[in-house]
């Protein structure tokens, strides 16, 4: 059994896999978690009142095709298959999303077949032959009517820009079908967790040779000679916000509890401008299989990220990158660090490749450690 000491920033999902990795090696592990519950965003807790399973920082589903991350969440939750449907209120009508057959006919008063739908498209869309925005990419895929209609709007609220500023990376996560499946994901595995996320994490955590220490920050102070630190906080935080604040946006939650059904779908997403909100969350239909008399409803709003507030999506903009690009260099004059995560590598990344990207780092560090090696500060550039 090793005696090195391993300290964990952020109790995650990234910090969490690595913490029971390392501990199943022999490792002692301490994990710093700033809040008072395990699980980062994608905790999730039962409300006294309703029963409902709330996923407190808004609506997160596990999906994946790559089977050893679906085989090892496995190990520690029990899960019910799941497949997201999400609603669309756009200028008084609702139509389903992601665009498909379903949507095109209903916006546009036909009944086309998916090859008539897709040659009208190809019609509507403007000719771009290399789009790099999120307006280029958008009018090239679907056409003026459809991009004002579904994007631009929800686009402006939640980034707080416009779309001609937004790299076209961010739309293609979205896929557009010509049949009628309004499955929000297309992976091999879908589900949600039975007894929510925060109970799978903590069995995660739940080893002898892991001391979880809550409503507690790791600081560069406290790192232990001769241990290694795995960072999956913000990057810049690491630095003391040294060479500037990476720009991100935050999010800001209005719950409410209501009888009966509210929207009767999980999320509705709101296309209008004059909406505040981008989307509505009711909790309950993300459990189909439980069956609660009353409801609890999310309204979700975007906006910048303050010093104080809780980081959701990296803006990744020129000026964003190139701050980026110094703490990158920052960090390269580290030793006995790895960042990890969201946060630590300032990208957006699904649950599942976080999963994915913290055992490839564990057996990286293990790796390393065979070899007498010291693991470096980034496993693949984050730039």
């Amino acid at each position: 059994m090793t005696s090195r000491l391993i300290q964990i920033a952020g109790a995650g999902l990234s910090g969490s896999v690595l913490a029971r990795q390392l501990a199943e090696a022999g490792f002692e592990v301490t994990v710093y978690e700033t809040r008072d519950h395990v699980a980062g965003n994608c905790h999730t807790e039962r409300d006294a009142d309703t029963g409902v399973m709330v996923h407190r920082y808004g609506p997160h589903i596990f999906h994946t095709s790559d089977c050893e991350v679906w085989d090892y969440v496995n190990q520690f939750a029990s899960f019910q298959p799941y497949k997201h449907r999400v609603r669309a209120k756009a200028g008084g009508q609702v139509y389903s999303l992601p665009i498909n057959l379903g949507t095109i006919n209903q916006f546009y008063g036909t009944a086309m077949s998916p090859a008539e739908a897709e040659s009208f498209i190809a019609g509507q869309a403007v000719r771009i032959s290399d789009p790099q925005s999120f307006e280029d990419l958008a009018l090239a895929m679907v056409g003026p009517d459809l991009y004002r209609t579904f994007f631009k709007g929800y686009t402006e609220k939640h980034w707080g820009r416009s779309p001609r500023e937004l790299p076209a990376s961010i739309l293609k996560r979205l896929p557009m079908r010509f049949n009628y499946d309004d499955a929000y994901f297309d992976h091999t595995w879908q589900g949600l967790p039975t007894g929510g996320y925060t109970a799978m994490v903590e069995a995660m955590l739940d080893h002898p040779r892991i001391t979880l220490k809550l409503l507690a920050r790791l600081t560069r102070a406290d790192q232990i000679s001769g241990g290694h630190v795995f960072w999956s906080g913000p990057l810049d935080a690491y630095f003391d916000y040294e060479l500037g604040r990476l720009a991100y946006r935050t999010l800001d939650f209005q719950t409410e509890r209501v009888v009966g059904d509210f929207q009767g779908c999980p999320v509705m997403n709101y296309c209008d401008p004059e909406v505040p909100y981008t989307r509505i969350t009711e909790h309950k239909h993300f459990s189909p299989w439980e069956h609660h008399a009353d409801t609890i409803v999310t309204r979700e709003t975007s906006r910048a990220c303050e010093p104080d507030d809780i980081p959701y999506y990296p803006v990744r903009l020129v000026e964003e990158k190139a701050m980026l690009s110094n703490y990158v260099r920052r960090a390269a004059q580290t030793q006995a660090i790895t960042f990890v995560g969201r946060l630590g590598t300032y990208r957006y990344l699904d649950m599942d490749v976080c999963i994915r990207e913290a055992l490839t780092t564990a057996s990286a560090f293990l790796e390393a450690e065979a070899q007498g090696q010291i693991l470096g500060p980034f496993l693949s550039d984050p730039l």
